[in-house]
């Protein structure tokens, strides 16, 4: 908790969560609203206005292809890295099917990196099982470093019809080797997928050399919008539609064309190309060594779980021994610091990571593991405040205010308790300490609240600390952690009759 004046500094917010998503940039939210009042026009008519829109995409298209080193194959625009997985998967599948039905033999096997994101081997299984190939899906093992064995994919490549890697992992960052994969794959007759989401701007696929065949992106993991990314398909390798219908991006992907979304991307690639607005690869790597930094000063004991030469520089994935991830989070949040558990998509689950699991990694890390993630177009005052944030997060768990198992449950009160104490005479105090946007998707039925968040209670707690001695002030929040935090710290200020809902609102419901 950070009560009282330390709450003044928390206006900013410091947004440690880039590989989840980024903000847009302000070249491209200028691109997409130029899209939608001025060439609005349909890329597919033949009048001015289309041909108008038409300019655009191929604009754009050029851009990507300068940007991705692909003067060849295909490249078309994408709602996103799902749909170019899914378009990618099924092009390679499809083909393996046909030449099945011709009477030809099929490699058996179907392989994805044992930390890949949940999409390709969904994926994977998904168009296995539809176009009734049955063909074995299997995990490709990492090491403690998160890179692919090698040696091991070398004595399955002759048998494998699918390999997907990816180009740098979302959680650790850890970076493939796509060279020795690249070597790997060599003479046999496997196709090759690389998710290049988290590698934009980041990294040199060289796509065309390394004859990697399929490699879908993502925009607004690079500051352009969601729903649109884009797909690249290697001369000569399978492809097969995802969509059917009229025939637009050259009859590769139906479906008019979303031109704001394509128009704020092709402003992003010309920031990339054009250079100024991100920062460079040495840049990065002192800004992450600032962090790490500031994160060993903070948590003695903390421990990294990739390593940094084998990592992007904008991702940090760590674990405080005793610390579980949720609590760490919670800590975070309070100081106005958003980090994430892992990946964004499997965030609600609370369990341990995958990814860390598949890396041998002891379980008490991959329970404990934290994702900090930064953007290459963060300022230097802008880490340095992050920095300060993390100092003051270490602080406030030296001082206690983190609370244990048995401290949280000194503190709780049941659902039951707290219905019963709302049909008193004396009603209660109910606080909400969830961020804004919490409470807009999970509004809450049954409970009148004052909606203070925890990152914004220190100028709230004097007023509170003033209620009558009976009064009782029951904090609340998604799962009863921060809610805890509240409650202790108003206790801490002298309020004795102080509460947390037990288990969060999760195990809330009206009467």
């Amino acid at each position: 908790m950070f009560p009282g004046a330390a709450c003044k500094i928390l206006a900013m917010e410091i947004y440690l969560d880039a590989n989840a998503t980024t903000p847009v940039l302000a070249q491209a939210r200028s691109a997409a609203l130029a899209a939608m009042s001025d060439l609005f026009g349909n890329p597919s008519s033949t009048h001015g206005a289309g041909l108008a829109a038409r300019a655009l995409l191929d604009g754009v298209r050029a851009s990507a292809r300068r940007v991705l080193g692909v003067p060849g194959g295909r490249l078309m625009f994408t709602s996103g890295a799902t749909e170019g997985i899914q378009t990618a998967v099924l092009s390679a599948l499809h083909a393996l099917r046909e030449r099945r039905d011709a009477g030809q033999a099929v490699a058996p096997l179907l392989l994805y990196g044992a930390t890949e994101h949940k999409a390709v081997p969904e994926a994977i299984r998904h168009w296995n099982a539809l176009l009734g190939l049955d063909l074995r899906v299997q995990a490709i093992p990492v090491g403690t470093d998160g890179l692919h064995d090698l040696g091991w994919l070398r004595g399955h490549a002759a048998q494998a019809g699918l390999v997907c890697t990816m180009a740098a992992n979302n959680e650790t960052g850890a970076v493939s080797d796509l060279d020795g994969i690249a070597a790997a794959l060599a003479g046999g007759p496997a196709l090759w997928l690389v998710d290049g989401v988290q590698a934009l701007g980041k990294l040199d696929l060289r796509l065309a050399e390394r004859r990697i065949d399929y490699a879908p992106f993502s925009g607004h993991k690079l500051y352009a919008p969601k729903g649109v990314g884009m797909l690249y398909v290697r001369e000569g390798a399978p492809f097969t539609p995802l969509q059917a219908g009229g025939g637009q991006e050259q009859g590769q992907r139906a479906g008019t064309e979303n031109m704001a979304g394509i128009a704020a991307l092709g402003a992003v690639l010309q920031a990339l190309e054009q250079g100024g607005v991100f920062a460079d690869h040495a840049t990065l790597q002192a800004h992450r060594a600032q962090l790490a930094d500031a994160l060993r000063g903070a948590f003695p004991g903390v421990v990294f779980n990739a390593p940094f030469d084998t990592s992007l520089p904008t991702t940090l994935n760590v674990a405080v021994p005793g610390v579980a991830a949720q609590d760490l989070i919670a800590l975070f949040d309070a100081a106005g610091v958003r980090v994430s558990g892992g990946s964004a998509c499997g965030a609600a689950r609370a369990e341990p990571s995958y990814v860390l699991q598949a890396m041998g990694l002891p379980d008490w890390q991959a329970a404990s593991a934290v994702r900090l993630s930064f953007g290459a177009a963060d300022s230097a005052a802008f880490v340095q405040e992050a920095c300060a944030r993390l100092r003051a997060c270490g602080e406030a768990l030296r001082d206690g205010r983190v609370l244990d198992d048995a401290a949280r449950a000194a503190l709780e009160m049941d659902a039951a308790a707290v219905r019963q104490a709302l049909q008193a005479a004396a009603r209660p105090l109910v606080v909400d300490v969830r961020e804004a946007d919490e409470r807009s998707q999970q509004p809450v039925a049954g409970l009148a609240t004052e909606q203070v968040p925890l990152s914004a209670l220190g100028d709230a707690l004097a007023r509170w600390r003033a209620l009558p001695a009976a009064t009782q002030v029951i904090f609340v929040c998604r799962s009863g952690r921060r809610s805890a935090q509240a409650a202790d710290a108003l206790r801490r200020q002298g309020h004795a009759n102080a509460w947390s809902l037990a288990g969060g609102l999760a195990q809330w419901a009206p009467a």
